[in-house]
């Protein structure tokens, strides 16, 4: 792949699993720079991420997964990297699945990449009733509002180029954000592909996203979709009233 390519890992609480989420980039391709974003963590992972070859970015306080993604699209923006690849701090995002999100980037058919657990032949990946009824709902509603088929909304699986990576670093939404970045990006007319690819099963920690929490982020995510659709301009610029 030419240009340099940054790996964002934003981490909470991750200790246990971040020195080897590091390592496996670092195995699958040592020309990959690979930044932490440690959101406000108090075990040692950004200890841990630095011991495995990482460059960390700590964040003073827990401020959510959607802050943490954006720092490292500044992060990877202001370093002037060309593709930035996104894996979780957990583990469930192998390294050996990068080309399959970086080959459509490589041939200009696309701005953003996301790997998809839904377009799998064999369709192996089972979530909770309670996050499968919310992923369902919102792969639907994104398609509906976009004009586009996508399978997998949720997922924190993607490769993105320049344009995506300029566009991610001035606006990102906080919680449960990949759904509105979806929206996002298709609003702003950026091409997105999906493809698919085997995650494996979160090892260590737990989920935040319990049974409850699904249903309370799906109506908040909802309004948010709608809210956002609304906007004439989904991201301000400095001549926009205030």
């Amino acid at each position: 792949m030419s240009g340099r390519i940054v790996a964002v890992v934003p981490a909470f609480e991750e200790a246990e699993a971040i020195g080897a989420v590091v390592s496996e980039i670092r195995d699958f391709d040592s020309g990959i720079d690979v930044v932490v974003v440690d959101d406000g963590s108090g075990d040692g992972t950004a200890e841990a991420a630095v011991a495995a070859g990482a460059v960390v970015v700590r964040l003073p306080f827990n401020l959510g997964i959607g802050a943490a993604v954006q720092t490292g699209f500044r992060y990877a923006l202001e370093q002037d990297y060309d593709i930035a690849v996104r894996l979780d701090g957990d583990g469930q995002h192998d390294a050996a699945e990068l080309p399959k999100l970086l080959a459509p980037l490589e041939r200009d058919e696309a701005d953003v990449v996301t790997g998809s657990r839904f377009r799998a032949e064999d369709g192996s990946y089972r979530p909770p009733l309670g996050r499968r009824l919310g992923i369902t709902w919102f792969a639907k509603l994104v398609s509906l509002l976009s004009r586009q088929q996508v399978t997998d909304t949720t997922s924190g699986f993607q490769a993105l180029n320049r344009p995506a990576i300029a566009l991610f670093a001035r606006d990102y939404p906080s919680d449960y954000p990949e759904v509105e970045a979806t929206v996002l990006l298709l609003k702003h007319r950026l091409r997105l592909v999906e493809v698919p690819v085997e995650m494996r099963e979160r090892e260590t920690g737990s989920s935040s996203i319990t049974f409850l929490r699904s249903f309370y982020y799906a109506i908040k995510v909802t309004l948010a979709l709608f809210v956002g659709m609304a906007r004439r301009s989904a991201v301000p610029t400095e001549d926009a009233p205030r």
